[in-house]
């Protein structure tokens, strides 16, 4: 299956897994693991902004930084912006948060609720160039179903 074949796979199953489910971190935790075990990413997870700040949330793969501040690294560069950053070489990123050596490229995602970002989804792969718009459409997609109820 190529990659877009593995994301309409995935489209139903999220939303069957989301839908009728009020709790976010329940929630954040089951999109975490069914992107992780399908697509073999290094590190899937989330962080959810508390105040001035993301704060680490449910996630597969190894340990991550904690915390991370508004407008700071990747993720927090996706909250600032309010829009999706794909980062080939996060080597190259001005700023980046090395939670990992072993990160090459990122994708972050924003996750609105009522027009406001919440959390973001944070996916990082050991191979650059990992992510394009084909991860960008779909993952939005899979977050705006986060989003629901």
């Amino acid at each position: 299956m190529n990659k877009t074949e593995k994301y309409q796979y995935l489209l139903p199953q999220i939303k069957e897994l989301v839908k009728d489910e009020p709790d976010l971190i329940a929630k954040m935790a089951n999109v975490a693991a069914i992107l992780h075990t399908t697509f073999g990413f290094w590190w899937t997870g989330f962080y959810r902004v508390e105040n001035t700040e993301l704060v680490l949330g449910p996630f597969q793969g190894p340990i991550a930084c904690i915390r991370i501040p508004f407008g700071r690294g990747v993720c927090g560069t996706a909250w600032e912006q309010g829009k999706t950053v794909i980062v080939p070489d996060v080597h190259k990123f001005a700023g980046h948060i090395a939670c990992s050596p072993a990160s090459n490229s990122e994708i972050v995602v924003p996750v609105f609720h009522n027009g406001t970002i919440i959390a973001v989804l944070d996916i990082d792969s050991t191979d650059y160039g990992t992510f394009n718009e084909i991860d960008q459409k779909y993952l939005e997609q899979i977050m705006l179903l986060m989003a629901e109820n």
